[in-house]
């Protein structure tokens, strides 16, 4: 709560990210202490910051995950590396999935996480930042992971062998 009052948005996100990392993150705890200081400055940057860390939204991201994975497999792709650590012009980044050999990474999204105006521009800053580190960024959907698993299997074939030839 002190750092909610005199960090940034971006710098608040970040420490929020950084304790879910180091395990060091409890919802609960958070909305307690939010619901004991409606008063002080910060607690609606704190609580936006934590808006995408509801534990239904991480079940939604898993079984997202988890699908994403069996298309992989199910399409003969190279096995991507799972929420791998990359650090980006001094920013921590854990992508779903990636393939560092061909400077790939695929984000799976869902509309509910991602769908709102903060995360909007946070995903765009983010792809901006692995593009100009050398990153290929692509954005899938529950939709098209699992209506269109050869269309996306095609697309990603192609990033990678387009990695490899180069």
């Amino acid at each position: 709560m002190d750092l909610a009052g005199v960090v940034s948005y971006r710098q608040l996100r970040h420490a929020v990210k950084q304790a879910e990392v180091e395990g060091l993150f409890d919802l609960g705890a958070m909305k307690e202490l939010l619901a004991r200081s409606r008063r002080r400055r910060g607690v609606a940057r704190l609580r936006t910051a934590i808006a995408l860390h509801d534990p239904r939204e991480q079940l939604t991201r898993l079984a997202l995950e988890a699908r994403f994975l069996d298309l992989c497999q199910a399409m003969g792709l190279p096995p991507p590396e799972v929420n791998g650590h990359l650090l980006v012009d001094g920013i921590s980044m854990m992508p779903d999935f990636l393939w560092r050999d061909a400077g790939l990474i695929v984000e799976t999204d869902s509309r509910r996480v991602h769908g709102t105006v903060a995360a909007f521009e946070e995903d765009r800053r983010r792809d901006q930042r692995l593009a100009v580190a050398g990153w290929t960024v692509i954005r899938c959907t529950w939709r098209q992971v699992l209506d269109e698993p050869e269309r996306l299997a095609r697309t990603i074939r192609s990033l990678l062998s387009r990695a490899s030839s180069g």
